[in-house]
């Protein structure tokens, strides 16, 4: 093997890692847009959101990385117009559940919002596998909590504060130990 062609082979496999679950699992590249328009109270509303899916605890919460800020850029950089549009609609219909805007809910009334989506898209998911017997994927739309859902979690987890506080973090891993000891309670590895 050539090492241009190598070259190739390894962006392609570390670029479709970035390119977003949703776009990668319905085989859709993604789109270049100029028009970021998330303005700063959607950017807002998306931080706490994925506070209230991954609040500070000991370490620190979804909004203290920047995650609305992050969604916000990976669905205008990432996703396609058509996945852009159900994030977009997503973002209206959780402020028209919650009686007007997500944000001025108590923190209690947001989480069971938040939880009722979570079940009503695993529901969707559910009766979209048993629909097509898992074959036309291309035909599948996601429930945009998922999209969120999805994004909050890999914000998160790929950011300083989330890889390096949340999970326990080594710069440059050291020997292969096939057998660690676990503690009950301890973070998962971020490498």
């Amino acid at each position: 093997m050539e090492r241009r062609e190598l070259l190739k082979m390894i962006a392609a496999a570390t670029g479709a890692a970035m390119i977003g679950v949703p776009a990668f699992v319905f085989g859709q590249a993604p789109v270049p847009s100029g028009n970021s328009a998330f303005s700063e109270a959607d950017v807002a509303k998306l931080d706490e959101i994925a506070d209230t899916i991954l609040p500070r605890t000991k370490t620190p919460g979804a909004k203290d990385a920047g995650t609305g800020l992050f969604i916000a850029t990976f669905v205008s950089d990432c996703y396609t117009p058509e996945y852009q549009a159900i994030f977009r609609a997503g973002l209206a219909d959780l402020d028209q559940r919650a009686g007007g805007r997500f944000v001025s809910l108590s923190a209690q009334a947001r989480t069971e919002l938040l939880r009722a989506l979570d079940a009503e898209a695993g529901q969707r998911i559910n009766s979209m596998a048993i629909a097509t017997g898992g074959d036309n994927r291309k035909a599948l739309k996601p429930h945009y909590f998922t999209m969120i859902k999805q994004l909050v979690l890999f914000g998160f987890f790929t950011s300083k504060a989330g890889s390096t506080q949340a999970l326990r973090y080594v710069a440059v891993p050291g020997r292969y130990d096939g057998d660690a000891a676990y503690e009950p309670g301890t973070p998962a590895w971020a490498t």
